[in-house]
């Protein structure tokens, strides 16, 4: 009897995680082989498996464990599967021991900090039953205008994200006005930052809608905070691609759209890392000045 015989039609649920599942696989496969500066066929070949097979893998559709396996093994990989309770709370993960992620916060604060913007750094909140921490906020008192930056450096799991996303959109702005006795904010920007990687592209291209349903609006928001200007009122959320090393004859920043048909400035998170311990502590500090 074929395994996938099942008497049922799988529930929403399974649905997602088997969706979720290959598609960290396929993007754990992509970075590894880029950073081994392989082809997808060259892979295929080293790991006994057809091109059609690697290029679905990668692509985050389905496949067998075995041919997962062939993969993993011929890039040095180990796969590991790990059941979890999802009714236990996770600790949000140590972001300051994530030295690219600590790098795009250090440049948007410095960058905009220089433009005399005031800003906060993993700000805490709290709505009932809901609390976490923002990455990077900043205001205008005077004109009532709020912006709020959550930063990635890849999309292993995009519910949990979407949904800790969601949650801050819906309730960080009204906390962080009354902590800042301000009624309500007549501009209110919410930003998904993510590392301009061929991993994060990926990522993109392989669930375009969830991202734009996400984060539907126009970018021109960011770009006036990103100049030291207030957008016009209304509450936004919109996605941009951001390189930390960018030099000031580099793009900083792209939209989703772009981002699209961008080519990356890294391989994968591996090679961001590598170029900012090669480069030092000051590197940001360089490209952002």
């Amino acid at each position: 009897m074929s395994p996938h015989n099942f008497r049922a039609i799988a529930a929403p649920a399974a649905r997602d995680a088997t969706t979720r599942f290959w598609a960290s696989v396929g993007l754990a496969i992509r970075d590894a082989r880029l950073t081994k500066r392989w082809s997808v066929p060259e892979l295929a070949t080293r790991a006994a498996v057809s091109k059609s097979v690697a290029y679905l893998v990668e692509a985050g559709q389905s496949s067998s464990i075995e041919a997962v396996m062939r993969l993993t093994s011929a890039l040095g990989l180990r796969l590991d599967i790990e059941l979890a309770d999802p009714r236990k709370r996770e600790h949000r993960p140590n972001l300051s021991a994530d030295e690219v992620h600590s790098a795009i916060g250090e440049f948007e604060a410095r960058h905009l900090r220089q433009r005399g913007v005031p800003i906060g750094m993993d700000e805490p909140y709290q709505h009932y039953q809901f609390a976490g921490r923002a990455d990077l906020i900043a205001w205008d008192i005077e004109r009532r205008a709020f912006l709020h930056i959550e930063n990635r450096t890849r999309f292993p799991n995009f519910q949990e994200m979407a949904g800790a996303f969601n949650n801050k959109k819906s309730y960080l702005g009204a906390v962080i006005a009354e902590r800042a006795r301000v009624r309500n904010w007549a501009s209110e920007t919410h930003v998904m930052a993510a590392l301009w990687s061929s991993e994060v592209l990926h990522a993109l291209r392989l669930r375009t809608e969830s991202f734009r349903a996400l984060c539907p609006d126009d970018p021109e928001a960011f770009g006036y905070w990103w100049n030291g200007q207030i957008p016009p009122s209304g509450k936004r959320a919109l996605f941009v691609v951001v390189d930390p090393l960018a030099t000031n004859r580099q793009r900083a920043w792209i939209s989703l759209d772009e981002a699209l048909t961008a080519r990356p400035r890294y391989r994968g998170y591996s090679e961001a890392a590598s170029r900012l311990a090669m480069n030092g502590p000051t590197a940001v500090a360089r490209s952002s000045g």
